[in-house]
């Protein structure tokens, strides 16, 4: 079946504060290091004001990977709420800027477009805090039905199941999708929130809302209850979907009924900043698989998606991930 799209994101936009800190900031302010935490707008400017230097960046997590699939040349598209702000036309901006297409209208008022504060500590791990302002608005009439049709894959982060408006925007595209013959992914974006709706994110899995799911060992030992990363994949398998698990520097593990597969971790010079390593991983296992790359090259194309990403401050390449894989010998 053609698609004028291969992959559709749908996800919380946000922009991106970042910073370098030490583990004494994230100790004294209470933060949960390598977590996202949600916070109202007080504790955000409280936190802002303890950033120092920061890097601005738009982001937001489906919104990255979206971005990381348009760098490999696949056809993009994102559904998500800003507000008609300075910092709302800025993600607006940066998304467009790179070709992915991007219509949601934005919010006249409200709270204002969402912020994450990141904390970068000198292990490269962050330390999330996101104040969600006009993306908790987002709701099942912002969802392109047109859109979601003439999309290959419509992928969906977990961070989405926070706002209830945005949980019947996530089943509205999935059923849309399915009725259309198209595929559908999620992310479950984070340990943390894993612990917030685990059951209900197994209850997607097993009622085959979704039919690709992305985890990193962290977040999948959390799914299964269990400090044993075998038995997870185990599980895992038995639930008869594609997943896809990072495993850090030891690369990933492609999970299906029928096999496991190890794809290893691409080389890097110098971890500098985590942040958006899934993502980005998912980025290019997603141009791969829109474009029926076999699993492995997928595997292989999110690999080196991630490693380009953890090299450098920011959720989003800085290279141009296409010629990266042709220099590397995968195609998309």
């Amino acid at each position: 079946m053609t698609s004028q799209y291969d992959v559709l994101g749908l996800g919380n936009a946000i922009v991106d504060v970042i910073s370098m800190v030490d583990d004494d900031l994230l100790a004294r302010e209470k933060l949960a290091k390598g977590g996202m935490m949600l916070i109202d707008e007080a504790r955000t400017e409280s936190l802002y004001k303890q950033m120092g230097s920061t890097s601005i960046i738009s982001g937001g997590s489906a919104a990255n990977t979206i971005v990381g699939a348009a760098s490999f040349g696949a056809k993009t598209a994102f559904i998500g709420k800003v507000k008609a702000d300075e910092t709302g036309k800025a993600f607006a901006h940066d998304i467009r800027a790179i070709g992915v297409e991007f219509t949601t209208k934005p919010a006249q008022d409200g709270p204002a477009t969402a912020r994450c504060l990141i904390f970068v500590t000198p292990d490269g791990e962050r330390t999330m805090n996101t104040f969600l302002g006009a993306c908790q608005n987002l709701g099942p009439d912002d969802v392109d039905a047109d859109l979601v049709r003439a999309s290959a894959i419509t992928y969906l982060e977990g961070y989405l199941w926070d706002p209830p408006a945005a949980k019947q925007a996530f089943v509205r595209a999935s059923e849309i999708a399915h009725a259309a013959g198209r595929r559908v992914a999620l992310t479950l974006s984070d340990q943390f929130c894993v612990d917030r709706y685990r059951a209900e994110f197994l209850e997607l899995i097993r009622n085959k809302t979704v039919d690709i799911l992305f985890a990193n060992q962290h977040e999948l030992k959390s799914l299964y209850e269990t400090s044993d990363f075998d038995s997870a994949v185990a599980a895992l398998r038995n639930e008869d979907i594609l997943g896809a698990v990072t495993v850090s520097e030891k690369g990933s593990l492609v999970v299906t009924r029928g096999e496991t597969l190890a794809v290893p971790a691409y080389p890097i010079q110098k971890l500098v900043d985590t942040t958006g390593a899934g993502d980005l991983y998912a980025a290019g296992f997603l141009a791969g698989l829109s474009r029926d790359q076999d699993l492995k090259t997928c595997a292989q194309l999110g690999a080196l998606a991630a490693s380009e990403v953890i090299q450098h401050v920011g959720a989003r390449p800085q290279r141009s991930l296409a010629a990266m894989a042709s220099e590397n010998g995968l195609g998309v």
